[in-house]
């Protein structure tokens, strides 16, 4: 007779503690040293016809939200919010990943070229520890910071995005909504610096 209450109470305690586990698997159990996903966006990607490249005029465009994670080469935070009223350039990336590598010279290129139009390039570095990214970077002299991002919250986060776009960039205009997408690498800057230019002189 006094079994009963003592099963009831382990399964609600059972129960309970797997509402907790699932809890903290949407909440993706941040802390101050990880990446957040974006926060606050209502931006989804629809890819119909296996398309690599997509633009968003001004009236259809959504906010990809607040992204914010640790840089790779220091302890500080980098948040989108920290550029307002910007452009920016968002571009996935590892050093594990040869496109990535091979891409670097000509992002690097295109920050440069796009400074006097105020466009802030933010890498975000995916699936690696921050040691490797950072030899990279430091390596090839990146001109732009970097968020580190081993578990992908970011890129895993946006809704509608493939989770093997890596390398992958993304134009945000200057009220951080979704302007121009690239689900490829980049084999030369003058596509990226006359689409970001372009959103950059709305």
């Amino acid at each position: 007779m006094r079994r009963r209450p003592r099963r009831a109470s382990t399964t609600l305690r059972a129960l309970l503690g797997c509402l907790l586990g699932t809890a903290l698997l949407l909440t993706g159990c941040t802390s101050g040293n990880d990446a957040s996903a974006p926060q606050g966006g209502t931006f989804e990607l629809v890819t119909p016809g296996g398309l690599f490249e997509f633009d968003y005029p001004p009236d259809e465009r959504k906010p990809l939200g607040e992204i914010s994670g640790p840089s790779i080469s220091g302890d500080q935070r980098i948040s989108l919010s920290d550029y307002p009223d910007t452009v920016i350039v968002l571009n996935f990336w590892g050093s594990w990943c040869p496109p990535c590598r091979a891409e670097a010279d000509d992002l690097a290129t295109a920050a440069t070229d796009l400074t006097a139009d105020g466009v802030q390039f933010i890498g975000i570095d995916v699936k690696e520890p921050k040691g490797p990214a950072a030899d990279f970077e430091s390596a090839r002299k990146t001109p732009y910071p970097s968020i580190h991002d081993q578990q992908m919250r970011t890129l895993l986060s946006i809704r509608g995005y493939p989770v093997n776009s890596v390398p992958s960039t993304i134009v945000l205009d200057r009220q951080h909504r979704v302007a121009h997408i690239w689900l490829k690498d980049f084999s030369s800057p003058a596509p990226l610096v006359s689409v970001a230019s372009r959103v950059a002189a709305e």
